[in-house]
C-alpha cells in the first residue's frame, strides 16, 4: 500500500490529468511548502525524562495564514501531517475558506499521559512552533483535532499570549472556550458539517433513485466508526433527523442492533463502563472494523485513515459512504467502491464543517465582536413590527409562544449554524455540478479534487508567478 501522502496524490494527478494547466503550476499546488519535525524532553510525573516528537507541516501559502489541526496519535509521522496539510489546502479552497492548509501532531498516545503531562506537552510545542514562526494569527492557525480539544487550545493561546504582544493574538488558535474566544458551535461543527453535506447527497431524487433508496435522511440505516467529537456530533444529528443507528465501531471494539441503538444511552453506557462492548440488547462483533461490513444505508468513518482499502473494500455493503474522518479510504477503495455504484462523498468537502467554522471564529477573533452582537436586537426589532403588522391586518392573534419564537433576533450560535449549512450545501453543489460537466466516469472525490485545483490555481496565477 503507498503512504498517506502518495495516495492523496495519485487522486490529485487523476483530477489534474481532466485540466489544462502547465505542470510547473501542478507541481508547485502538489507541493508541501514546510516540514518542522519537533524533539523535546518531557519530565513525567514520575520523574523520568522522556523524548517527545511533535510535527508541523505547512502545504500551501497561496493562502495567508495557513490552517490545520493538531492531533495526539501514535501514527503522527512526517507523511501523515503533509498529507493531512495537502487535504486541508484542498477542503479549505472547495468551501472558499482563504487559507492554506497545514497540519500537526504530537507522537503519543493521550491514554498514556496525565492531564499535567499532557498541559506541558502541549506548551512546549506550542513555543517549538513559535521559535520557528509556526504559529500566529496571520501565519499558521491550528485547531483541535484527533484526541485534542477546546483544553489544549486554550493552553496553546495562552503560552502564545504570553510570549507575545500581538492585540491579535487570541487568533492564533481556533477551537477555543468560548470564554476564551471561542466560537458558539465549534465544538459540533464538523459533525454538523457531515450531516449537512450528507442531507444535501441525500436530497437529490435522481441519485437516490438510482441507489434505491428515497430522498432525505429519516428512516434510514447508518452505522459509525469512532464516537469522538466527529463521530458522535455526526451521529447525534443523524439520528434527530430520524435516521436509524444499527452499527457502531470504537477503539475498544465493535457492536450492532438491527432495530438501531439508543446513541444518549450508549454514551452513558460508555461513559460508565469504560467499554461499548457488552451494550445491552446489542451484538457484540468478533472485531471493531466489522462494523464497516453492516448492511446500512450510510456508513460513516470518523476515526482515522485508510480504514477501508483494496483488502476489505468487497466487505462493505452501504450504498453511502460519508467520510468523516480524513482518508478513511484508500484511492484503490475509492475506485472499487465507485465501479460498483456507491456514493461517496469525500473527507474533503465532508468535514470541512470544522475549518469553515474554525474560519468564523478567526474573524471573530480578529474583528474582536461577538457575531449578532450588532444585529441581534435590531432584527428582533424588525421581526416583531412585521408580526404586529400582520396581526392587524388580519384581526388575529398570533399565539405568545409562536410570537416569540419568529420574533427572536439570530445569535452567535445560529448565524454559525446558518453559516455552515450555506457553505456545505453550495459547496456540494459545485462539485455536483463538476461530474455532471465532465460526465459518468467522474466521482465527487475527482470533482473536489478539480474543484481545488483550479481555485489555487487561479491564487497562483494571480500573483503573476506563472505564464
Amino acid at each position: 500500500m503507498s503512504n498517506f501522502f502518495e495516495q492523496v496524490n495519485i487522486l490529485f494527478d487523476k483530477a489534474a490529468a481532466r485540466l489544462n494547466h502547465p505542470k510547473g503550476l501542478l507541481t508547485q499546488i502538489k507541493a508541501v511548502n514546510s516540514v518542522y519535525h519537533m524533539t523535546f524532553p518531557l519530565k513525567r510525573d514520575d520523574g523520568t525524562i522522556e523524548v517527545i516528537h511533535a510535527y508541523r507541516a505547512e502545504h500551501s501559502h497561496h493562502k495567508s495564514p495557513t490552517k490545520g489541526g493538531i492531533r495526539y496519535t501514535e501514527s503522527v509521522g512526517e507523511d501523515e501531517v503533509k498529507a493531512l496539510a495537502a487535504l486541508m489546502t484542498y477542503k479549505c479552497a472547495i468551501v472558499d475558506v482563504p487559507f492554506g492548509g497545514a497540519k500537526g501532531g504530537v507522537k503519543i498516545n493521550k491514554r498514556n499521559y496525565s492531564e499535567s503531562e499532557i498541559e506541558r506537552i502541549t506548551r512546549r510545542m506550542t513555543f517549538e512552533l513559535i521559535r520557528k514562526n509556526f504559529i500566529g494569527p496571520g501565519v499558521d492557525v491550528p485547531a483541535p483535532d484527533y484526541a485534542t480539544g477546546a483544553k489544549e487550545m486554550a493552553w496553546m493561546f495562552d503560552t502564545y499570549n504570553t510570549i507575545s504582544s500581538d492585540l491579535d493574538a487570541i487568533a492564533c488558535v481556533t477551537g477555543k472556550p468560548v470564554p476564551l474566544g471561542g466560537v458558539r458551535g465549534r465544538e459540533e461543527a464538523t459533525g454538523l458539517g457531515v450531516y449537512f453535506g450528507t442531507r444535501e447527497a441525500c436530497s437529490h431524487a435522481d441519485d437516490m433513485t438510482r441507489l434505491g433508496l428515497e430522498c432525505g435522511i429519516e428512516g434510514k440505516t447508518f452505522v459509525v466508526q469512532g464516537l469522538g467529537n466527529v463521530g458522535y456530533h455526526s451521529a447525534k444529528f443523524f439520528c434527530e433527523a430520524g435516521a436509524v443507528l444499527v452499527g457502531v465501531a470504537e477503539y475498544e471494539g465493535a457492536i450492532s442492533k438491527e432495530d438501531g441503538i439508543d446513541l444518549e444511552t450508549l454514551v452513558a453506557y460508555r461513559k460508565e463502563t469504560g467499554s461499548i462492548m457488552d451494550f445491552p440488547g446489542a451484538t457484540n462483533l468478533p472485531d471493531r472494523l466489522d462494523a464497516l461490513y453492516l448492511p446500512c444505508d450510510i456508513l460513516i468513518p470518523a476515526a482515522l485513515e485508510a480504514q477501508i482499502h483494496k483488502d476489505n473494500v468487497d466487505q462493505v455493503k452501504a450504498k453511502i459512504v460519508a467520510e468523516a474522518a480524513n482518508g478513511p479510504l484508500t484511492a484503490a477503495a475509492n475506485d472499487r467502491l465507485f465501479e460498483r455504484g456507491v456514493l461517496i462523498i469525500p473527507d474533503m468537502y465532508l468535514n470541512a464543517g470544522g475549518v469553515t467554522v474554525s474560519y468564523f471564529e478567526w474573524l471573530k477573533n480578529l474583528s474582536h465582536v461577538r457575531f449578532g452582537r450588532m444585529s441581534n436586537r435590531t432584527d428582533a426589532q424588525a421581526k416583531t413590527e412585521i408580526l404586529k403588522t400582520v396581526e392587524t391586518l388580519t384581526g388575529k392573534t398570533i399565539d405568545s409562544e409562536t410570537f416569540k419564537r419568529i420574533a427572536t433576533g439570530a445569535d452567535e450560535h445560529a448565524l454559525v449554524r446558518s453559516g455552515l449549512e450555506e457553505t456545505m450545501i453550495f459547496a456540494y453543489n459545485e462539485i455536483r455540478e463538476i461530474t455532471n460537466h465532465h460526465g459518468p466516469d467522474v466521482d465527487l472525490r475527482t470533482a473536489a479534487f478539480i474543484s481545488a485545483i483550479n481555485k489555487v490555481a487561479v491564487s497562483y496565477l494571480s500573483m503573476g508567478i506563472f505564464p
